[in-house]
């Protein structure tokens, strides 16, 4: 058995095994039951099993697969409402990294009329342009025009910008100070002058 902290107790009864783990308040969990005899561990289990989960799911969307998606579109004359939630579907499949192929059928007459089709493919492309190149051109296939997309995102990872450091705040010269007038710069002094000396008489 192994203890919450993973410290090997060894091999022990069942009811001691369960008494412990009741004592620490955990759960005892069989985590290798294939070996002789299973190997059980205190812990706490929902703690562990949800820890579990989100590994899993950090997992699946790290190794997501791109997947072809299917976007049937049932007349040329589609409405500009109509054609927008097909575009906005496209968005979210593109945005994941999936490609996305859009299907047209003709009915009847409308066969005649392969360019609003066409026209109708234009639009398309020319909204997803941001996130997308045509992987294949408009091709016709019967009564059915086909294009595909492929998704031109691309996972970034944000950098946090880097901390300023505290030192250089310190290190910034202050503003420059005019240094004090040295004795050569000050100006001269006036002489003093007293009253002129008369000679005397020899």
């Amino acid at each position: 058995m192994i203890g919450q902290n993973d410290e090997q107790i060894g091999i022990i009864e069942t009811v001691e095994a369960l008494a412990m783990a009741r004592e620490a308040g955990l759960d005892l969990v069989e985590v290798a039951p294939q070996s002789s005899p299973p190997v059980c561990r205190i812990m706490d289990y929902g703690k562990w099993k949800y820890s579990q989960s989100k590994d899993e799911r950090r997992s699946r969307a790290q190794r997501h697969e791109v997947e072809l998606k299917e976007i049937r579109i049932k007349t040329p004359k589609i409405g500009e409402h109509d054609l927008q939630i097909k575009v906005d579907h496209a968005h979210e499949f593109l945005q994941r990294g999936d490609r996305v192929q859009f299907g047209l059928r003709f009915r009847g007459r409308e066969l005649a009329h392969i360019d609003e089709g066409l026209k109708v493919f234009e639009k398309i492309r020319d909204a997803l342009a941001d996130i997308s190149k045509v992987e294949q051109h408009p091709r016709r296939e019967g009564r059915r025009i086909t294009m595909m997309l492929s998704s031109t995102v691309k996972k970034i990872s944000k950098k946090k910008p880097p901390k300023k450091d505290k030192k250089d705040k310190k290190d910034t010269p202050a503003a420059e100070t005019a240094p004090p007038a040295t004795d050569a710069e000050a100006p001269p002094a006036e002489p003093e002058t007293g009253p002129a000396e008369t000679p005397s008489d020899a």
